[in-house]
């Protein structure tokens, strides 16, 4: 029996861990993310949402009503000063099975990146062909990613505003050649509870020294830009994420999804607001409807 606990811990600290399984139990129901027999490749970077997703798992593993198995598996991607001991050493403390796996890909990122430019496109690449290559080799069907539900809404908005389009990251998707399913286990998990639950649990944290503090990242931009929203109206970030999965073409503008030359699709619920203040649209619509008012129009 793994020990998932600190020796002191508060109620809070309870209800805070219990409240991260129980999302983290909904997100994988919701999406079949885990399903019996299965073996999970629980990519760790060392950072505090990869450690968070494998004790979350871990405890998920011994109360769920399915076997599946675990498989802890972090990439020494060879950067000056990495602690290579670290993580063999707390996987060994919690008795899971891991896979540590070298491949020098900070050489070829500096290599090929100049100065001063950004360098996670390059490096995400590296890392995905050596995970999908262990998840191989090593039988695994299903790959755990530690992106949670503010990396889901911030990869929203920086594909909107650089990429021209509605895009985040789902949680669960086929590799292109469909030999992989990836999964994002924390997906209804926010950062802050994370960030919370990792402090108390005290993990050994490993920072990324090549990409995680260049200062120039679009991605913190987007950050920082959804944290003063939040802190304005608390709730919003969460508000946008239940946007992601609560979509109606009919009002948007891709004629791919909805068609709009014939209105073939056509509901009775797709009519336009037209104006005003879309959050109040429902109450506007009940109004009108039960209104006697009448309409008068008057030619000048």
């Amino acid at each position: 029996m793994i020990k998932h606990l600190p020796a002191e811990y508060s109620n809070n600290f309870i209800k805070l861990r219990n409240s991260l399984i129980s999302a983290t139990g909904k997100a994988i129901g919701d999406y079949n993310m885990i399903e019996d027999g299965d073996t999970v490749l629980v990519c760790m970077s060392g950072g505090k949402d990869s450690h968070a997703m494998l004790m979350i798992l871990l405890a998920l593993q011994e109360r769920a009503p399915i076997d599946f198995k675990l498989i802890a598996m972090n990439l020494d991607q060879k950067q000056p000063g990495f602690p290579a001991d670290v993580l063999p050493a707390y996987f060994e403390k919690l008795g899971v099975d891991y896979r540590i796996v070298n491949a020098d890909t900070y050489s070829i990122v500096k290599e090929k990146i100049p100065e001063g430019k950004t360098t996670c496109s390059l490096c995400s690449r590296l890392r995905r062909g050596v995970i999908y290559t262990t998840a191989k080799e090593l039988g695994a069907n299903k790959i755990a990613l530690g992106h949670h539900r503010d990396d889901i809404v911030e990869t929203l908005f920086l594909n909107l505003f650089f990429g021209a389009k509605m895009k985040a990251m789902p949680p669960k998707l086929a590799t292109n050649d469909k030999q992989n399913v990836v999964i994002r286990p924390l997906a209804y998990c926010s950062e802050k509870d994370i960030a919370s639950y990792a402090r108390q649990m005290a993990f050994p944290i490993i920072p990324c020294d090549l990409c995680g503090s260049q200062e120039n990242l679009q991605r913190q931009k987007i950050k920082d830009m959804l944290q003063d929203w939040e802190r304005e109206q608390p709730g919003r970030i969460n508000n946008i994420f239940r946007a992601i999965g609560n979509v109606e073409p009919s009002h948007l503008a891709d004629f791919n999804l909805y068609d709009f030359k014939t209105l073939s699709q056509a509901k009775v619920d797709d009519d336009d607001p037209l104006f005003g203040d879309i959050a109040q649209t429902d109450n506007a619509l009940n109004i009108a409807n039960s209104s006697d008012t009448r309409i008068e129009f008057v030619r000048k």
